[in-house]
């Protein structure tokens, strides 16, 4: 009876079920991701993720052990050269499951499995949004701070200015001014305007005197 047992079998027996993970533990950890059903892709992170925090201690007899599991030479050596140091500062955790779609043939939930630290898009992401939430972050204190400082340099300001009286009067002076150097020049511009009737008269006049020279030449020629 299996009473009270909530572990997957995946459909296989012991040892097939034991080859299938070891293969899929080595072929993670040396291509850093792969693409298999979500039921597999959680029973695989509880057989390899123990691992991974074994390569933390890098012995021989840790390695021994790891080379149980995975049996491959190369997964073993990737896993405490590559993967070890650089998962060293987290406490667990070591993979991530993104479900992508279902299978054509039986409708099977399809998901990527990957090592956390090895995506290094995801980590820029989240590197730069936390650098912009760094940078605009507001408190409420600090808005409230800012009022008073700026009413006060608003009354600081109003009381040491008296000059604008002073820069009123020159204005009144300069527009006195204006008014009498108006007065000053009106009469040069009428006289301007004078001049400027009597020109266009003296021009009517020049076709008389071309009409006179005109009768003069025929009587001449009479």
């Amino acid at each position: 009876m299996r009473h009270g047992k909530k572990f997957n079998h995946l459909g296989r027996k012991k040892g097939h079920r034991d080859a299938m993970l070891s293969n899929m533990a080595a072929s993670l950890l040396t291509h850093k991701r792969i693409f298999t059903t979500t039921a597999k892709a959680k029973a695989l992170r509880v057989y390899v993720e123990p691992l991974i925090t074994k390569s933390k201690d890098n012995t021989t007899h840790s390695r021994r052990v790891v080379f149980g599991y995975l049996q491959s030479k190369g997964a073993v050596n990737e896993l405490f050269t590559t993967i070890a140091p650089k998962v060293a500062d987290r406490p667990g955790g070591y993979t991530r499951i993104l479900k992508t779609h279902n299978r054509l043939g039986d409708n099977a939930d399809m998901c990527m499995m990957e090592l956390v630290d090895f995506n290094e898009a995801m980590l820029e992401a989240k590197s730069s949004k936390a650098k912009a939430k760094s940078g605009s972050k507001r408190t409420r204190r600090g808005k409230k701070t800012d009022k008073p400082a700026e009413a006060t340099a608003t009354e600081t300001v109003s009381a040491e200015e008296p000059t604008p009286v002073v820069e009123d009067a020159v204005v009144v002076e300069e527009k006195t001014t204006s008014k009498e150097a108006s007065t000053e020049d009106t009469p040069k511009k009428e006289a301007k305007a004078k001049v400027a009737e009597k020109k266009p008269a003296a021009k009517k006049k020049a076709p008389a005197k071309k009409a006179a020279t005109k009768k003069e030449d025929k009587k001449d020629e009479k």
